[in-house]
């Protein structure tokens, strides 16, 4: 904890704070550390339980994600409450786990819409890697339903699912970009020179033309 503490960069706390996140750590030197430390399973809990935002990263960088039991896990993602820590927790952890598919389909219609964006991030990755077993045309009527007026966190899920299933799936795609065009999320949204748009129809169009390429 002390040596975080030195780690710690006023400017970079002043940029992460405007995206919701409470730690001025640089990324690249807090991996630097975990490289160092390598797996360490209880020093991950330990770091955890600090409730310290960056000691939380650092422990879901140094932590064996198979150890994790499935309950475990349910507390963590509902204490992780920074956009960085849940998107970690879910990608680097989660996804890994023996208990992910049990996990998706408990967080996937929570009340709360941080866990159920968790939720619909673990069917993103089924849509492209596993996607037997999923209603892929019920899934396109919840977000044609419910997109438009969710909460930020649940929004970028569900967006990140339709345009998944829009690339994946021919069959699927102009439903995919009918229902992105109609609802307009995300169609303003600010994006650097060079990088795709988040916005669905974008995003689907530029990585189908790249794959034909």
């Amino acid at each position: 904890m002390a040596e975080l503490a030195t780690l710690e960069e006023p400017k970079v706390r002043e940029v992460n704070e405007k995206h919701g996140d409470d730690h001025g750590v640089n990324l690249g030197k807090l991996r630097a550390v975990a490289k160092r430390l390598k797996t360490q399973q209880e020093l991950s809990r330990e770091l955890w339980e600090t409730g310290d935002t960056a000691a939380k990263l650092l422990a879901l960088l140094v932590c064996r994600p198979k150890a994790f039991e499935r309950d475990e896990l349910d507390a963590m993602l509902r204490g992780a409450r920074t956009p960085k820590v849940h998107d970690w927790l879910v990608n680097y952890v989660v996804k890994k786990s023996p208990h992910a598919e049990d996990l998706r389909v408990a967080w996937f219609a929570d009340p709360d819409p941080v866990v159920a964006s968790a939720g619909w991030a673990l069917t993103s990755e089924r849509v492209v890697k596993d996607p037997a077993g999923l209603d892929l045309e019920g899934l396109l009527d919840i977000i044609e339903a419910e997109m438009k007026d969710a909460p930020e966190r649940l929004q970028w899920a569900m967006n990140h699912c339709l345009a998944q299933i829009g690339i994946e799936y021919p069959e699927f795609r102009a439903r995919a970009l009918d229902i992105g065009e109609r609802l307009e999320v995300l169609k303003d949204y600010p994006t650097p020179p060079n990088c795709t748009s988040p916005f669905a129809p974008t995003w689907i169009n530029e990585m189908v033309r790249r794959r034909k390429s």
